[in-house]
């Protein structure tokens, strides 16, 4: 027999209090969250690339759109987002600053924030009119500091600077632009450090390439102000350059494992030299780099703009410079090493840190290894540098790198002059990374 109406009607009128009742175990994890018909945000693989392929700002982790401050803080972004990096340096600054006006006030308390922007432990019984200055742990803090200024330097040059002047060139494409832009960059930086090394070189016993007083005298323990603030800037920009490397800021290229190798190695010569009171041969590598590197930059920018005839002249101009710098004078201080390691006053010769002395027999080939492997790497960049100086003079007439990056994003842009802007993304560099930062 059927069930009555009324039946009927209390049973449906049951059903939907158990589909629609919150405490229901079913209401929650059957009940649709989103309605079927939304609109949901397309992946990065999807139709957000665009029509030239490129992941927009939104998906892009290492784009220059910022975040947020601490965002960006928090996922390390500041690297490559100016506006984050340059908040952090104000920001210290401005700690620094109303400590100094307030601390009076309190106690006059020492300044915590000075070890940011200043270098730290001056020898106190030094004289005012030639002070001199220690090494201590607050140094990485100042480095850690400038790896920060650096960022900021680093994405304003290419972003700001050189990629308008890339643009006003006639330069269209966004990886040439990218790499005019490094090439701003790393002219700037070796330009002014390359000058300043010149300088302090200058002012010491080792003018120019001196090379016994490298050793006569150790330890050289006590360094005067601008020489450690030198250094200190120059670890701090290595450091940051093997950052850029190894996150991949940067196209990547085929000689990836010799980059990170001479980065390494240089981090290597500048902490140990550091560290065991080297610094006057430290002086002496960095300037060795530094010199050749600019010229590079500067002859790699004409070659961007295709300025025929001058990108000619300055490219072999670069070449005589680096076999001077990087050949000549790297094989000069290895001889040194192997030669004259024992000018070495006779009481320094042991292995006594609390004394500042470190230099026993076996560590002449820690000094020698790293600067041994430096000119390795140098010689094989070297023959990279010579086959492209033999296509200069050669039958083919053109400068064109020998290497060839991971990726290529195709196309061509014309220059002024309705010429290509350059070489192609395959053969973009010359030599080492640290020439291309």
């Amino acid at each position: 027999m059927a069930p009555s109406p009324s039946l009927r009607q209390r049973a449906l009128e049951q059903s939907l209090q158990i589909e629609t009742k919150d405490t229901h175990h079913i209401t929650g994890p059957f009940r649709p969250q989103t309605p079927l018909d939304a609109q949901f945000p397309e992946s990065p693989t999807m139709a957000q690339k665009g029509a030239n392929g490129h992941i927009p700002a939104a998906f892009d982790r290492w784009s220059t759109a910022s975040r947020g401050f601490g965002a960006d803080i928090m996922s390390m972004r500041w690297i490559v987002v100016p506006s984050s990096s340059l908040k952090m340096i104000i920001t210290s600054v401005v700690l620094w600053a109303n400590w100094e006006i307030l601390a009076p006030y309190v106690g006059d308390l020492p300044n915590p924030f000075a070890p940011l922007l200043f270098i730290s432990y001056r020898i106190l019984d030094s004289s005012p009119d030639d002070p001199r200055y220690s090494k201590g742990i607050l140094d990485f803090v100042f480095v850690s500091y400038y790896i920060v200024v650096f960022s900021f330097v680093r994405q304003f040059i290419t972003l700001q600077v050189s990629r308008p002047v890339g643009q006003w060139f006639g330069i269209k494409r966004e990886s040439k632009l990218a790499r005019f832009g490094e090439q701003g960059y790393a002219l700037v930086y070796f330009a002014v450090m390359g000058a300043w090394g010149a300088r302090i070189m200058s002012q010491s016993p080792i003018w120019w390439y001196d090379t016994k007083n490298f050793w006569l005298g150790y330890p050289h323990w006590d360094m005067k102000p601008e020489l450690k603030r030198y250094y200190l800037m120059e670890a701090a920009y290595w450091c940051h350059q093997l950052i850029v490397l190894l996150l991949n800021l940067e196209k990547p290229r085929k000689d990836y494992a010799e980059l990170v190798a001479h980065h390494l190695v240089t981090l290597w010569l500048v902490g140990a030299s550091y560290v065991c009171n080297m610094t006057q041969i430290g002086n002496a590598v960095y300037l060795s780099m530094d010199v050749p590197d600019a010229f590079f930059a500067f002859s790699k920018l004409l070659n961007y703009i295709q300025w025929e005839y001058t990108k000619v002249v300055s490219f072999v101009i670069f070449v005589g410079v680096w076999s001077y710098f990087r050949i000549f004078l790297n094989m000069v201080m290895l001889w040194s090493v192997w030669t004259e390691y024992d000018l070495i006053p006779l009481a320094s010769q042991r292995f006594w840190p609390p004394d500042g002395v470190w230099m026993v027999w076996w560590m002449k080939y820690q000094v020698f290894i790293p600067i041994f492997l430096l000119l390795c790497l140098n010689l094989f960049w070297y023959f990279l540098i010579l086959r492209i100086m033999y296509r200069v003079v050669g039958p083919t007439q053109g400068i064109t790198d020998v290497r060839s990056d991971d990726e290529d994003d195709g196309g061509d842009d014309g220059g002024g002059d309705g010429k290509d802007d350059g070489e192609d993304d395959d053969k973009d560099d010359v030599g080492d990374d640290d020439k291309d930062e």
